[in-house]
């Protein structure tokens, strides 16, 4: 049986870092990856990437850009209570909802 990534973070969710080097760093999610259960979050995980020259970059170089986290690593951050949190899915009337864990806000 496959079994499905259930991702509960989505592009342009609020997000604070729970492990690793950029631990409690905030950023916005930029792009999600469900396949793979990650996120690139803004200004978050900087990596080095060497690239040859194109038309855009002529010059080509070393660049710096963000690399993506696995979602276990981030969890959603809630402005009203300043603090990470979780989303769980509720179903409201004829929809599929994501909840706020701690305060029940509708997210």
């Amino acid at each position: 049986m496959n079994k499905r990534n259930k991702m509960r973070i989505k592009k342009g969710d609020t997000v604070v870092i729970i492990s690793g080097e950029d631990r409690g760093r905030k950023g916005k999610v930029l792009k999600a990856f469900p396949k793979t259960s990650r996120v690139i979050v803004e200004k978050v995980n900087f990596i080095k990437k060497h690239t040859r020259p194109t038309q855009q970059n002529p010059q080509g170089g070393i660049v710096q850009m963000e690399a993506p986290v696995h979602v276990s690593n981030v969890k959603l951050f809630n402005d009203k209570l300043g603090e990470a949190t979780s989303a769980i899915y509720k179903i409201v009337g004829d929809r599929r909802v994501r909840v706020d864990k701690k305060t029940g806000d509708e997210i």
